[in-house]
């Protein structure tokens, strides 16, 4: 087996419960990602297998690596994005993933929903191919809106006719230029043109797609891809080792929590973290503050006296003691929190948080605020409505109970193991509600 990962947090966090399975399996596994995950892939119990060839931008922010990306927002933000992390840096990923598969014979390959070289070198050599999503449901339907727009479903008549309108204006104008890219990344690497839409035409899908999440929180599609299947959440490995800080008795002492993060990419301080301290500092609240990554954190400061700050706390540890999450809509930490029975308030940011928290307000398990700016009292209103209306609560604890039914690596090595048996006939997934 030949895991393959975009050498970012988000998309290393869930193939660790998945890697640390197939390996208690007897499989040999081995994993292709950035330096700095080394430690992480090998406490999974895979072998390690650097990027040479390919941009290596592990654990630096998106400005770090990416310089030129520095002040870009909204529709800029994200085709540029995905232009430069993900489509320009697949050749080179593709010309190292083969080195590895000469070494290295795999049977498979596993990738994350967005490492396209591990897409094209499974077109190239045959190897079966498997994603593990990383994030919502990426491939196009006639049941709902292109991502971006963070819209629900729409499958009545006219929803798919707003959905047709939406994709086509997509295609033709707002992602005209990533279609393009995408042909030129194809063709650099001798694949030929996919006359398919954008978004979807860089690689073909593949023969099993995991999503990490459970069905109740993806929109309800007549037409999903055969092969996908809903294994539950995959919110990676507990540390090894847990020293709890100092204040880490307070979360028992009676008071809600309030736990207000924006994930580990985000990190412009003043658009959710500092309205959201600021509203909820006279409040009789225990405000936990995760920033994820270095931030200008004295913007913060002085703290209120409610407020405990930290740059990262597991939430292994952390969320079973947490009544309300405040996030700009991380993937990974909205189903952390979900898989633990929290409910949440979504300010959301930029790239598919509009989409994540679109789902969250389908799925009624949380209040969405709008993409305009974050105000204090926007905010001091969810968080008063989350903690004290009960059916956010019970709507977040179906979906925590929906977690715990499934056996998520369990499950997911199942069918990467079909998928290997079978050279890439497995069986039908679901769930098309």
């Amino acid at each position: 087996m030949l895991i393959a990962t975009t050498p970012a947090p988000g998309h290393i966090v869930s193939m660790l419960d998945v890697a640390r399975e197939l390996t208690r399996r007897g499989h040999e596994v081995r994993w292709y990602t950035g330096r700095a995950f080394q430690q992480r892939v090998e406490q999974a119990g895979a072998r390690f297998e650097p990027m040479d060839a390919a941009l290596d931008f592990g654990g630096l922010s998106r400005e770090e690596a990416f310089p030129a990306h520095a002040g870009l927002t909204g529709i800029a933000s994200f085709t540029v994005g995905v232009r430069d992390i993900f489509y320009r840096t697949a050749p080179d990923q593709l010309a190292d993933l083969l080195a590895v598969l000469e070494r290295f014979p795999a049977d498979c390959l596993l990738a994350d929903d967005m490492c396209y070289g591990a897409c094209f070198a499974a077109e190239r050599t045959g190897i079966p191919l498997a994603w593990l999503s990383n994030s919502v449901y990426i491939l196009g339907s006639r049941d709902t809106a292109p991502l971006g727009r963070g819209l629900g479903p729409g499958a009545s008549r006219l929803g798919r006719v707003r959905n047709a309108l939406l994709r086509c204006a997509g295609d033709r104008v707002v992602l005209r230029g990533l279609r393009r890219e995408a042909d030129r990344t194809r063709a650099l690497v001798g694949l030929d043109r996919l006359g398919t839409s954008a978004m979807e035409n860089i690689a073909r899908p593949p023969a099993l797609y995991l999503m990490g999440t459970v069905p109740s929180f993806e929109f309800p599609r007549s037409d999903l891809l055969p092969g996908t299947h809903f294994v539950g959440g995959l919110l990676g490995l507990p540390p090894e080792d847990f020293e709890p800080p100092l204040w880490w008795p307070e979360l028992l002492g009676g008071r809600p929590v309030v736990l207000i993060t924006q994930g580990t990419t985000a990190n412009d301080v003043g658009r959710l973290l500092v309205p959201a301290v600021r509203a909820l500092a006279d409040s009789d609240v225990l405000v936990v503050v995760t920033t994820g990554s270095t931030l200008d954190v004295g913007r913060l400061r002085p703290l209120p006296a409610n407020v405990r700050l930290e740059r990262f706390v597991p939430y292994h540890h952390l969320l079973p003691h947490v009544d309300v999450m405040v996030t700009n809509g991380g993937y990974n930490g909205v189903n952390a929190a979900l898989a633990q029975g929290v409910p949440l308030v979504v300010a959301p940011g930029s790239e598919e948080n509009p989409d994540v928290a679109a789902r969250v307000k389908w799925a009624g398990a949380g209040l969405v605020l709008g993409r305009r700016a974050v105000s204090e009292s926007r905010l001091r209103g969810a968080v008063t409505t989350v903690l004290n209306d009960e059916r956010y609560r019970l709507r977040a604890r179906a979906l925590a109970r929906e977690h715990r039914s499934l056996d998520a690596p369990r499950r997911a090595a199942e069918l990467i193991e079909s998928m290997a048996d079978f050279q890439g006939q497995i069986p039908t997934g679901g769930i098309a509600r």
